[in-house]
């Protein structure tokens, strides 16, 4: 699963400048063509979002969100998901209805 993540801030700069963005209330969603087989995902959320633990939570709900998702998804892209700061009072459902809505207009649905 480690080749399924993106880590590096080379490679999150990169994304940030070559990749197309959405958006929504909640999340930015950059999307950039990788040439693999597989999906990689990079998870942000800064300190405006909250304390560590509030940080994580929002991780948390980010990557289960993307991962019930991720069996329908078009692959061979990088998606970084960056979490805006009013994500921390939301619930799991509010954040992966925001995760949906952002992979649907990125056109990543088959």
């Amino acid at each position: 699963m480690k080749d399924h993540k993106v880590r590096k801030n080379t490679e999150f700069r990169f994304i940030y400048r070559r990749g197309k963005s959405f958006s929504n209330h909640l999340l930015v969603l950059y999307i950039y063509k990788n040439r693999k087989d597989i999906n990689r995902l990079g998870i942000s959320v800064s300190k405006k979002v909250g304390k560590s633990v509030t940080r994580n939570r929002v991780k948390r709900l980010i990557k289960e969100g993307y991962r019930l998702n991720n069996s329908e998804l078009i692959t061979g892209y990088d998606l970084v998901f960056i979490a805006r700061s009013n994500a921390s009072e939301k619930n799991y459902d509010q954040i992966s209805d925001a995760i949906k809505n952002l992979l649907k207009r990125a056109g990543l649905y088959n």
